[in-house]
């Protein structure tokens, strides 16, 4: 119906965006890693010195491990509260669905820092959950446990994250042919075996897509670190973040992006290959 020109017009603006704001800095980013630092210089002496030091240095394992751990915990956590709640929305909130949909994106339109503020007060020694504790005598000190710990990181970036492991799967639960269920249900199969037969295996798609957001967004976030970590908190986005700043170590942080791209790459390729094979 359309001519190659105005094929090549519509697709050329999004194509140049992409490699300009995208393509380009991936590049960029992947040939200072290659570079190295001497005397607050950066040298254009190529080499894989700074790969070499992520593998010699264990601190850096040591934080990648921990960043995939709090990462898998958030997505635990966030898949087992979004894909209840999109559940009884979708099949069972009758006409108080569109309320409690709108009720779950709320937090959605406040601000991230607003947030994690809010559970930094939350958590604090002064703060409203110690001073509930303290009100009913189960303790007499601040639980220091609560905040500038990997436990305040897990459950601010859960509440955090929750909704867009929430939103996929929700809209795959709602793509669920109703017939579907009343056949089930039709052929002698009870409620439980419909959602584990039916149910779940058409939400794939959506839990899917939601587990690899709450993944790949908490293993990229540092400002939850920052502001509920503490130095016990310390995840891979703070290291580079001070490499590229204080440190003026540019090519050792796009070293350790470039392994973070790949391994985000990877995930998605995973997820992706995985959804696939579970579909056929």
């Amino acid at each position: 119906m359309y001519s190659r020109t105005y094929k090549a017009a519509i697709a050329l603006p999004p194509l140049l965006w992409v490699a300009l704001f995208l393509l380009l800095p991936y590049a960029l980013m992947l040939v200072h890693s290659f570079w190295t630092v001497e005397s607050g210089v950066i040298v254009h002496d190529w080499g894989f010195r700074n790969y070499f030091t992520l593998v010699r240095n264990p601190v850096y394992a040591q934080v990648l491990l921990r960043s995939g751990l709090i990462a898998l915990s958030v997505t635990i956590f966030s898949v087992s509260l979004g894909f209840p709640l999109a559940y009884y929305l979708s099949f069972r909130a009758g006409i108080r669905k569109e309320l409690l949909y709108q009720l779950v994106i709320v937090p959605l339109w406040v601000s991230y820092l607003v947030r994690g503020y809010a559970w930094k007060t939350i958590l604090g020694a002064d703060g409203v959950l110690n001073g509930f504790l303290r009100h009913l005598h189960i303790t007499t000190q601040p639980v220091e446990f609560f905040l500038y710990s990997s436990f305040a990181i897990v459950l601010t970036l859960t509440h955090i994250y929750t909704p867009f492991v929430f939103l996929p799967i929700y809209a795959a639960m709602e793509h669920i042919p109703r017939p579907l269920l009343d056949a089930s249900a039709d052929l002698g199969a009870s409620p439980r075996v419909t959602f584990w037969k039916v149910v779940v295996p058409l939400s794939v798609p959506g839990l899917t897509a939601g587990a690899t957001f709450a993944f790949v967004l908490t293993f990229g976030d540092f400002l939850a670190p920052l502001l509920v970590g503490g130095p016990s908190g310390i995840m891979i986005s703070n290291i580079v973040q001070t490499l590229f700043g204080a440190a003026y170590q540019w090519p050792l942080g796009a070293a350790i992006s470039i392994c973070m791209l790949a391994l985000v790459v990877g995930l998605l390729a995973a997820a992706e290959r995985f959804e696939r094979s579970f579909r056929h």
